[in-house]
């Protein structure tokens, strides 16, 4: 495939999307890149991407730079998955981003390009956040000394149950604790909607709450 034609097939995603040579150099930029960067392409092509994306890890840790240890996987044929990264756009402001690596040959020139798929994931990340905040509160509140009588007995939970709560209180999203169980969304609100009818509680916070303080969890 030759840079060309893999411009055109970029072009046809709704992802940011573009390819870098083994250099990490830019030579292809679709327009959604336009649109979610703020660069037009004859502002990026043939600049290295690590230092117009300044890419750092779910960690903070810097992921793009010189040279690309990415792009080496890529060019050695090692397997990439999809990882989630926060990228710097054009004003400036930080986004997070989940990326895809698909890597090509040039047939012209027999070189490797490393195409790279972005989507912004602002939202989740902006969900897992409030999700860890809310957590973190309702620990808070149930180390709180209890004041009042000792609370009435309950159902008994199932083992699946309990580790739904302790992935929940890990601060894990709904999404994630299925994926890390190996069950679908539905079943994982049929087990929040068993335990909030053995808890007494209404929601799930207030059932990691409530075993927090009954030592379920």
């Amino acid at each position: 495939m030759l840079a060309g034609d893999l411009s055109k097939l970029l072009d046809g995603t709704a992802d940011a999307a573009f390819a870098v040579n083994d250099q990490g150099l830019i030579c292809t930029w679709n327009r959604a890149a336009e649109k979610f960067f703020g660069y037009p392409a004859s502002e990026v092509l043939d600049k290295p991407c690590a230092i117009l994306f300044q890419g750092r890890s779910t960690l903070g840790t810097q992921i793009c730079a010189e040279p690309c240890s990415l792009i080496d996987c890529a060019l050695l044929h090692r397997e990439i998955p999809n990882y989630d990264m926060e990228v710097k756009v054009r004003s400036g402001r930080r986004v997070w981003v989940n990326v895809s690596i698909l890597v090509f040959r040039d047939e012209r020139t027999n070189r490797h390009l490393v195409a790279h798929l972005m989507r912004d994931i602002s939202r989740r990340k902006e969900s897992e956040e409030l999700t860890k905040k809310l957590v973190q509160i309702a620990q808070q509140v149930a180390s709180l000394p209890e004041e009042t009588a000792p609370l009435p007995p309950v159902h008994p939970l199932t083992e699946q149950e309990r580790r739904v709560l302790r992935a929940l209180a890990e601060g894990k999203t709904p999404s994630a604790v299925a994926r890390e169980l190996g069950i679908n969304p539905r079943t994982l609100r049929n087990h929040l909607h068993h335990i909030n009818q053995k808890l007494h509680t209404h929601n799930r916070l207030e059932a990691v709450i409530q075993a927090t303080r009954r030592g379920i969890i």
